[in-house]
């Protein structure tokens, strides 16, 4: 099956306008004949279309419809990143052209190269099915492209004033507490909670390494084997505490058996039975050194920061910004990913 679709109508743009726009920046790529667009309709944030030619697809990156959050759906930075990035790990796919007219997209937008395979979602590919072999590929691989991303030096490739690591998780805290308060639709004890103890139990640092920073199964790419061909979505990459991208792989780890499991269970096939959240960080702490005792913090911040995000997307709804269906269902997910929020926190 293709993994794209005719652009839904609410997010449509000028293709005309579009399309000669990349003829005179980015001619040596799509050629001078005819260019087709469509979308990749998975994600549930950015905006991600495909250009093709005759000879060539480019994938096209914009942020989403309405306001967004001050920090997020960053065109610039997650181009800055790819146009470096994958000379020094691989499933970065490549960046070629930024655009920051507003005019011509609706937003600012920039190309990158296409890369071909599996985004596990909801259920595994019919290419894995079930092959248990495959999806303990899919799982270790994952947790393997994590750590060696943590094992790049970004000086070496341009990037080594990305961010702001000292003083990264504490901003993290402060910010997504500031981003609840501006998206929330309605009062929740449970994050109320875990915000006093997020703000209370911040430890110290290990280190300073390039994050992704929103590093999950369906933001990587694999092919049938279950070796990992890409790592998308960098709008929010960085530099900082190594245990933030941990927790958030975490957190998105399904687990039939965890709290979150009502609201993940929706948006990812269950992976702890395939491999167990103690063996994802005893991989990574093998392969990187570092110290994962202190995870649990991390968890419980990577869940909060998933109510938020999942909230913004609802507020987007709700408020008649977007009118895409697939998003009244977000509805209850703050309180449970709260709930699980203050479980790991209580336990740290």
């Amino acid at each position: 099956m293709s993994d794209t679709a005719p652009i839904r109508p609410d997010e449509r743009f000028d293709e005309d306008r579009v399309a000669a726009y990349l003829r005179t920046h980015i001619g040596d790529l799509v050629g001078s004949g005819l260019i087709e667009f469509l979308q990749f309709p998975g994600g549930a944030a950015n905006l991600t279309y495909l250009a093709r030619t005759d000879t060539v697809e480019l994938v096209l990156r914009r942020a989403p419809l309405g306001s967004v959050a001050e920090g997020g759906h960053d065109m610039e930075r997650e181009y800055g990143v790819l146009s470096r990035l994958w000379e020094a790990y691989p499933p970065a796919p490549r960046a070629y052209h930024y655009c920051d007219d507003p005019e011509v997209m609706g937003k600012p937008f920039f190309v990158m190269e296409r890369r071909e395979g599996l985004v596990v979602r909801l259920t595994w590919p019919p290419e894995i099915g079930d092959d248990e072999a495959a999806r303990r590929s899919v799982t270790e691989n994952v947790v393997d492209g994590l750590a060696a991303l943590h094992q790049i030096d970004p000086a070496t490739i341009g990037l080594g004033d990305l961010g702001r690591p000292d003083g990264f998780v504490p901003r993290q805290v402060d910010g997504w507490l500031s981003r609840w308060e501006a998206a929330r639709t309605r009062d929740v004890a449970d994050m109320d909670r875990a915000a006093d103890l997020l703000s209370t139990m911040v430890p110290d640092s290990q280190g300073t390494v390039l994050l992704h920073n929103d590093y999950k199964l369906d933001n990587t790419m694999v092919d049938e084997s279950g070796a990992l061909v890409a790592v998308f979505d960098w709008d929010m990459a960085t530099r900082g505490d190594p245990l933030v991208d941990l927790g958030t792989l975490l957190a998105y780890w399904v687990d039939p058996d965890a709290p979150a499991y009502g609201v993940l269970a929706g948006y990812g096939v269950p992976l702890a039975p395939v491999m167990s959240k103690r063996e994802v960080a005893d991989r990574y702490a093998e392969a990187t050194g570092i110290d994962v005792r202190r995870l649990p913090y991390y968890e419980g911040l990577a869940l909060f920061r998933v109510a938020v995000i999942i909230e913004q997307i609802y507020s987007r709804y709700a408020s008649g910004q977007t009118a895409d269906d697939r998003f009244a269902r977000f509805e209850p997910a703050a309180p449970i990913l709260a709930r699980a929020a203050v479980i790991a926190l209580d336990s740290f």
